[in-house]
């Protein structure tokens, strides 16, 4: 049986790097204050609780991608959402509730599938 797939979505430097480096107890994406280091899919065999799976960190989100970065950015973060069984939603909670936190909830929420809401840099 294969490990569930979590990944993790939201827009640019809400921390989602930071999340996989934690999960897997030692540095494997890039952590910089720099929007957009990460641009692909970045994968890590994890466990919590007991319980092993795959978890994937993703680059920011644009919807409306303003560069050709930018949507290769969009397309692998398409990619994660379909392979992923469960979805970690990150949101700054410094910055309130943007449009554009709007808009990637309306996304994952067309997904169905489970969306795990975490406000971080409190």
């Amino acid at each position: 049986m294969s490990k569930p797939i979590v990944a993790i979505i939201g827009r640019q430097n809400v921390g989602k790097s930071t999340l996989l480096n934690r999960m897997a107890g030692k540095p494997i994406a890039i952590v910089e204050d720099l929007p957009g280091t990460t641009r692909d899919r970045i994968f890590a065999d994890v466990s919590w609780q007991g319980v092993a799976f795959t978890m994937v960190d993703t680059g920011g989100l644009e919807l409306r991608p303003r560069s050709t970065i930018a949507q290769g950015v969009k397309e692998q973060v398409e990619a994660a959402l379909t392979e992923a069984d469960i979805t970690i939603f990150m949101v700054d909670v410094r910055d309130g509730v943007i449009p554009s936190d709007r808009e990637i909830a309306d996304m994952l929420r067309q997904s169905s599938k489970p969306i795990l809401l975490v406000a971080n840099k409190a």
